[in-house]
């Protein structure tokens, strides 16, 4: 009787450990499995140290970003959102603040914080959370959940939660194996891939430009010439290539496009608030009202410091000449560069660096209502494992939390504890 449980779960991430509460709340006996010495490895990463909790979008503009099908988390968003995360967290400790975007984050700025009060609350329901246990198998009897095999010793139960993440930092525990779990227990898991990645560029340009930030501008990315998405705020140069937050909220489209050998360029717009004749106004003036002066010396007016010498080598213009001498044709071509700046796609970083992974557990295969197997009785799943995945602000969190909670929730209905 020592190794018999209501609900084991596996994974002490957040969808884990929300999975693993609500269960514990509603009555269940529960144990969670964790292969890594500690619980929350991933979470104490996230917003790079600082947590970014979730989003205060409704539920209606939330699915619009996830991907590839954010209505199938309607049953859990109404069962457990933004607002509910929020107050657990409160109740036990963590005031959350509300920043651009609609990003919460811990007033403390430590998501070891967000896990604590997790932690807290889990374990005032009496869940037991054994950390160094690796699940090496399901144990599965005609199509119905009986346990797990892990570290040689068997747990039995009759309902078990998989919340083991995706591939993405592979060094917090999330590389895959539960995707293979789910795969020998008959479930399909649509390839998976790096998503919120940063981009590889050809040539040297980026790296020319490495460690410079940029500010509202805009990114547009280009397949066979054709305009496929762009969006508009923060970017990094690398030793690498781009990062930042519109690069990783557009690479999801890129990694797929690579992956069908496709051309693929990201086209930034130094200049997104001025459309072409008010930036041809602007340069028009600049140049007059500068006229004796040397070329090069007005690019301030125009680009961080850092930029011009990268800038101008790009540009076929003696930048040497007074402003008075600049042809139009030599303008246009300012003009252009400033809101056309360029670069080759040749790749993208790996798993190592992404921060979620996109593919997983076929959403057709799982009850949207519950969360639980269509292939399996007594089978849930929750968080990243599933094919799910959604651009930055706290969208990922969300999901793992609201999957989690309906998960744990309908565990206990299942079993008629309720």
């Amino acid at each position: 009787m020592m190794n018999n449980f209501d609900v084991i779960v596996i994974g002490a991430g957040p969808a884990g450990l929300l999975a693993a509460g609500r269960a514990a709340e509603l009555g269940g006996k529960v144990l969670v499995l964790e292969k890594m010495k500690r619980e929350g490895r991933k979470l104490l990463i996230t917003g790079k140290g600082r947590c970014n909790i979730t989003n205060d979008a409704p539920i209606s503009e939330f699915i619009k970003h996830v991907y590839p099908n954010g209505r199938f988390l309607r049953s859990a968003f109404s069962s457990f959102f933004s607002k509910d995360i929020i107050e657990l967290l409160k109740s036990h400790g963590v005031e959350s603040v509300l920043e651009r975007g609609g990003r919460y984050f811990p007033a403390s700025n430590r998501s070891s914080d967000v896990l604590k009060a997790l932690l807290l609350w889990v374990k005032s329901y009496k869940v037991e959370i054994r950390c160094g246990y690796r699940v090496e198998k399901l144990i599965i009897e005609n199509k119905n959940i009986k346990g797990v095999q892990a570290n040689g010793q068997e747990f039995l139960c009759n309902r078990v939660i998989m919340a083991t993440g995706g591939n993405s930092y592979p060094a917090t525990g999330s590389n895959g194996e539960g995707h293979e779990l789910a795969r020998l227990a008959g479930h399909t898991v649509v390839k998976v891939r790096p998503a919120l990645v940063p981009l590889e560029t050809e040539g040297n340009v980026a790296q020319k430009l490495q460690g410079l930030n940029l500010k509202n501008v805009k990114a547009t990315v280009w397949v066979d010439g054709r305009k496929k998405a762009d969006d508009f705020g923060e970017m990094i140069f690398t030793h690498f290539g781009l990062s930042g937050p519109i690069i990783l909220t557009l690479s999801r489209l890129v990694v797929n496009e690579l992956q069908n050998k496709n051309k693929v360029e990201v086209v930034i717009d130094l200049k997104p608030a001025l459309d072409e004749q008010k930036l041809d106004n602007r340069l028009i003036r600049d140049l007059n009202e500068h006229g004796n002066k040397k070329l090069i010396n007005i690019f301030r007016l125009w680009l961080p410091a850092s930029m011009i010498p990268v800038f101008v080598d790009l540009l076929s213009i003696d930048t040497e000449k007074e402003c008075n001498q600049v042809s139009s044709k030599e303008r246009k071509q300012i003009l252009y560069l400033l809101k056309n700046l360029s670069f080759r796609i040749s790749g993208n970083r790996s798993f190592k660096e992404a921060i979620i992974t996109s593919g997983g557990i076929s959403t057709n295969e799982i009850s949207q209502k519950t969360m639980e197997s269509k292939i399996v009785k007594g089978l849930y799943f929750a968080g990243e494992m599933i094919d799910l995945d959604a651009e930055t602000g706290g969208y990922n969190l969300q999901i793992a939390y609201s999957t989690g909670w309906l998960a744990g929730k309908s565990c206990m209905r299942d079993k008629m504890l309720l």
